[in-house]
């Protein structure tokens, strides 16, 4: 939906589905990093539970117990061995979510500190590590639970909006403290 949509003229939007596979992601996120090298990368993901459009604010390194759609689950239970047990986004997804309800969507967006410990969480962490933070993870309800596809189409292109304006307005605060 949001590829239909797309975003501002400025902006070059790649939208690319991400296998619910570890061993995929630790493979992909770095490459499209590489391939892209993006201002920013917007992960989406679906949540059974999710009844609100939710802004993840960071990932989380350990935990992964789930098996994957491979029937894979990573025998450290990390994401990178050795890396910081969680990554914020630089992106200030408390302002994102103020100024995104302001504009008067029939979406309600909330945030969140915890993004699952499965390959959604897996795959904002990986993103997060590879470009010292500029990722971003929205969590969105099943279609029609309670949006529709247009309606979260929609809101995702003024969410991401928002975080490009936001991430605009903070370049001088990016620091990456660890190795690739």
């Amino acid at each position: 939906e949001l590829e239909k949509l797309g975003l501002r003229d400025d902006v070059d939007l790649h939208v690319y589905e991400v296998p619910v596979e570890y061993q995929t992601v630790q493979r992909l996120i770095p490459a499209l990093w590489k391939k892209h090298s993006p201002q920013l990368v917007v992960h989406v993901g679906v949540s059974g539970m999710a009844t609100t459009v939710t802004l993840e604010k960071c990932g989380h390194n350990v935990g992964y117990k789930g098996l994957d759609n491979c029937r894979f689950c990573p025998g450290s239970q990390c994401c990178v061995e050795g890396g910081p047990e969680c990554i914020d986004s630089i992106i200030d997804m408390d302002a994102v979510c103020r100024r995104v309800s302001a504009l008067g969507l029939d979406v309600t967006v909330t945030i969140s500190k915890d993004a699952g410990r499965y390959l959604c969480d897996f795959t904002y962490y990986t993103s997060l590590y590879q470009s010292c933070g500029r990722s971003a993870f929205v969590h969105v309800p099943p279609l029609g639970k309670p949006y529709s596809a247009e309606q979260l189409g929609r809101a995702l292109q003024a969410i991401i909006e928002e975080m490009l304006d936001v991430l605009e307005h903070s370049e001088d605060k990016i620091n990456c403290q660890h190795e690739h």
